[in-house]
C-alpha cells in the first residue's frame, strides 16, 4: 500500500503524470520562446536608450521621463477615457441584445445574430475607412441628422476634439458588441428554462428575471468579457490610426499609437517606446486583478 501511494500523485500514477507533462511541454516551450522571453527582452530594452544598434543603459530614466511627457499623459488619458466609457456601454449593450435574441418566440433570430456578429470579422482597416467616410463632413450620418432637423450644421466628427473621441467610441462599440454578444448568448442558452418558468409563476417581471437570474448566472462570462474588453481597449490602435490618425492635436491618440510613433514615425527611440509598452502591461495586470477580485468578492 505504501509503494502504491508513492506512485500516485493527484490521482495519477507516476507514468501518467510524466506523460501529461510531456504533452503540455511543447506548448510551454513555445509560449516561453514567443511570449515570456520577448517580454524580458522588452523590459531590458526599456532600461536603455538610443537606436537599436547603439543602445545605452539608462536605468529607470525612461520611466521617470514619462511623468513629464505631455504626449504620453494625453495618450494615457485618452486610453483611460475610452476604457471607462466604451467598455461598460458595450458590455450592457451586448447583454441586452443577447437577451432579446435569446427569445424563442423571436422570428429571424439567425439573421439578426449573424448581422450583429458580422462587424467582428470585418477587416479593421476596411471598417475604419467606412466609418471615416460615413462620419465625414458631407457623409451619410451628417446628411441624415440634417434631414431629420436634429442639427443645424454638419458636425466635424473627425476634426473636432470632442466628437472625434465620440466617433472612436462609436466605431469600437459597433465592431465588438457582437463579439461579446455571442458569449452571453451561449451562456443564456445553458440556463435551465425551468428557472425562468418558476420565476414567472412567482410573478417576476422581465426586468426582474434579467437582473436576478440572467445576470447573476452569467457573472463568470461577464467577468471574462470585461477583462478581454479591457485588454483590447488598452491596446487600441487600428481605429485611431485609420479614422483620426490621433488628431486633432493628439485628442484621440492612444498609448499603442504613441508606441508606434516612437518606434517608427518619430526619431526612433525603442527604449522609451518599450517603457510606454510596459505601462500598458502593468495597467492590464492591475485592472485584471482588480476585476477578478471584485468578481470573486460578489460570490
Amino acid at each position: 500500500m505504501k509503494l502504491r501511494n508513492k506512485r500516485v500523485k493527484n490521482g495519477l500514477s507516476t507514468g501518467e503524470n510524466r506523460f501529461g507533462w510531456l504533452l503540455v511541454s511543447p506548448s510551454m516551450i513555445l509560449i516561453s520562446i514567443l511570449v515570456f522571453i520577448p517580454m524580458i527582452q522588452a523590459f531590458i530594452t526599456s532600461l536603455q536608450s538610443g537606436l537599436a544598434n547603439n543602445l545605452q543603459f539608462v536605468g529607470f530614466d525612461n520611466y521617470f521621463k514619462l511623468l513629464n511627457d505631455a504626449t504620453f499623459l494625453k495618450a494615457a488619458g485618452n486610453t483611460l477615457l475610452y476604457l471607462v466609457i466604451q467598455v461598460p456601454i458595450m458590455i450592457v449593450l451586448s447583454l441586452l441584445i443577447a437577451s432579446v435574441l435569446n427569445d424563442r418566440k423571436l422570428k429571424g433570430k439567425a439573421f439578426f445574430r449573424t448581422a450583429i456578429f458580422l462587424p467582428c470579422i470585418t477587416s479593421l482597416v476596411a471598417y475604419s475607412i467606412i466609418m471615416k467616410s460615413l462620419f465625414s463632413g458631407d457623409g451619410l450620418i451628417n446628411q441624415l441628422l440634417l434631414n431629420l432637423n436634429l442639427i443645424a450644421d454638419p458636425i466635424n466628427w473627425i476634426t473636432d476634439a470632442f466628437f472625434a473621441k465620440v466617433l472612436i467610441i462609436i466605431a469600437i462599440t459597433w465592431r465588438w458588441t457582437g463579439y461579446n454578444m455571442i458569449f452571453y448568448l451561449s451562456g443564456m442558452q445553458n440556463i435551465d428554462p425551468s428557472i425562468y418558468e418558476a420565476a414567472e409563476i412567482d410573478g417576476a417581471s422581465t426586468f426582474t428575471k434579467f437582473t436576478k437570474i440572467t445576470v447573476p448566472m452569467l457573472k463568470p462570462i461577464i467577468l471574462f468579457t470585461t477583462i478581454t474588453s479591457t485588454i483590447g481597449t488598452l491596446q487600441l490602435f487600428d481605429e485611431v490610426v485609420n479614422i483620426t490618425n490621433g488628431g486633432p492635436a493628439n485628442a484621440t491618440t492612444t498609448l499603442s499609437q504613441y508606441i508606434y510613433n516612437l518606434s517608427f514615425k518619430f526619431s526612433p527611440n525603442f527604449g522609451y517606446a518599450a517603457a510606454v509598452a510596459f505601462v500598458i502591461v502593468v495597467a492590464i495586470v492591475v485592472l485584471s486583478v482588480i476585476q477578478m477580485k471584485v468578481g470573486k468578492s460578489d460570490d
